[in-house]
């Protein structure tokens, strides 16, 4: 996977224990997994509106939101960047 995205996830851990008070993030880990599930919902149907109906631009924009709150929904399960990395591995050498 791409730095960049290492890169999101290890700050989106960061955050969850973050004493900064306007952080989104630690606002997001404090409001509990239904909020953050919530949230993956409404940016996930952003993206799909988007697509059908959007810009180039636009969609990108919504498909960074969608991975962001991915990437915190995953979080919040405790799932580490490195068990995604394994997973995609291992598919893969599936389809090969």
């Amino acid at each position: 996977m791409s730095d960049s995205f290492s890169e999101l996830y290890k700050t989106i851990e960061s955050k969850k224990t973050s004493k900064d008070k306007n952080s989104y993030t630690r606002k997001l880990y404090k409001k509990g997994e239904k909020e953050i599930a919530q949230k993956f919902g409404e940016e996930s149907a952003e993206l799909i509106i988007d697509f059908l109906k959007g810009s180039k631009r636009r969609t990108t924009e919504e498909a960074i939101d969608v991975i962001y709150h991915l990437f915190v929904l995953l979080s919040a399960k405790k799932i580490k960047f490195n068990e995604l990395e394994k997973e995609i591995s291992k598919r893969k050498n599936v389809r090969q």
